[in-house]
């Protein structure tokens, strides 16, 4: 009896159901859509990561990749205006036994006339005031962020991202943490970068030596490189000028291998270090779609001015002669005029 009533109600209902080819197929759609934006999301990063990081020019791909909107089938938002800002920091320590440190800070300036890109390194040690804490270095601010055990990269970035900003007075619009083994991948998958030294360094950690000149070094060999300040002039200062170098390399090579007009070649990026990058600010998509628009993708490299003071502990102070103008020509867009007037502070990349 009770078989017979279910099948009686089974049939009466059958008829208010949907064909079910309709349903499948809009199901299917929004499964695709989803894998669209993850592989988006990560394509997002991993540019960043070629593009800020290094600079490199994603002209020649991103033309031709679907925006987020068009695939969507919403209006694609205005490409962003004025000039843009992206805080990369460079984290050394993968171990969940003591909070890590951001030992590279490097802010990628593109300026609103799009001329080129301006790779802005702020010293980890540089004192300054850490956000709902006290007075530290600049490295610090990713250690209170992100703890241990395990440390969440997110909240370092985020805690640092507010120190920078509080120091240099212009927003970030976005930014990524870029660990080593990140920046091995993308070394290796690149084949190598060629690095130009203005002298021999010597590893404090293998003790390999880099001569003076221009020399391709491997994703091990460039991890090393990056750091080194023992022995070297002025310590962790000349870490950062050489970061520069390693990231003017990293842009000839991805052009000279045109792996940003190779969507192969860039997906096999994404897919080695994918996993590996944490990306900050929603905005890295609308970000990336100005790098087309640059005049020059090489990049000129540039330093907060600072000094060390007498009995500071090792921890350094922005010069205060020299950097109030050069954070003032930061916030007003004037970082050409400036390098223009002091060549001395301009990092030379080759």
């Amino acid at each position: 009896m009770i078989e017979n009533d279910l099948r009686a109600a089974f049939a009466r209902l059958e008829a208010l159901t949907p064909p079910i080819g309709p349903v499948r197929v809009a199901i299917e759609r929004a499964a695709v859509r989803r894998r669209r934006r993850r592989f988006r999301l990560r394509l997002g990063g991993t540019a960043l990561l070629l593009v800020a990081a290094a600079t490199a020019g994603f002209t020649a791909f991103v033309p031709h990749q679907p925006a987020p909107a068009t695939l969507l089938g919403e209006p694609a938002p205005p490409t962003p205006t004025g000039a843009l800002n992206v805080l990369l920091l460079g984290v050394d320590s993968t171990s969940t036994q003591r909070p890590p440190l951001a030992d590279s800070v490097l802010l990628v300036h593109l300026p609103a006339d799009r001329s080129r890109p301006y790779l802005v390194s702020l010293p980890r040690d540089l004192e300054v005031a850490i956000p709902g804490l006290h007075r530290d270095k600049l490295n610090a601010a990713f250690a209170y962020g992100a703890g241990y055990d395990p440390p969440d990269q997110s909240k370092g970035y985020d805690l640092t991202r507010r120190a920078v900003v509080d120091l240099i007075g212009v927003p970030v619009d976005a930014g990524a943490v870029l660990t080593y083994p990140v920046l091995r991948k993308v070394t290796d998958a690149l084949g190598g970068v060629e690095v130009c030294l203005p002298q021999q360094i010597r590893s404090s950690h293998t003790r390999r030596a880099y001569p003076a000149g221009c020399q391709r070094l491997d994703g091990s060999a460039s991890v090393d490189l990056l750091r080194q300040r023992r022995g070297l002039p002025d310590g962790g200062l000349d870490r950062d000028r050489n970061a520069q170098r390693f990231a003017a390399g990293l842009v000839r090579r991805a052009r000279a291998k045109d792996v940003l007009g190779d969507p192969v070649q860039l997906s096999r990026i994404v897919a080695a270090v994918g996993p590996d990058l944490t990306v900050a600010g929603g905005s890295v998509l609308d970000l990336l779609r100005v790098v087309p628009e640059l005049t020059s993708v090489e990049p000129v490299g540039l330093s907060l001015p600072v000094e060390l003071t007498e009995g500071s502990n090792g921890r350094l102070h922005a010069d205060p002669r020299a950097a109030p103008a050069f954070l003032a020509a930061l916030r007003e867009d004037r970082l050409a005029e400036w390098a223009a007037a002091h060549p001395d502070r301009v990092t030379p990349i080759r």
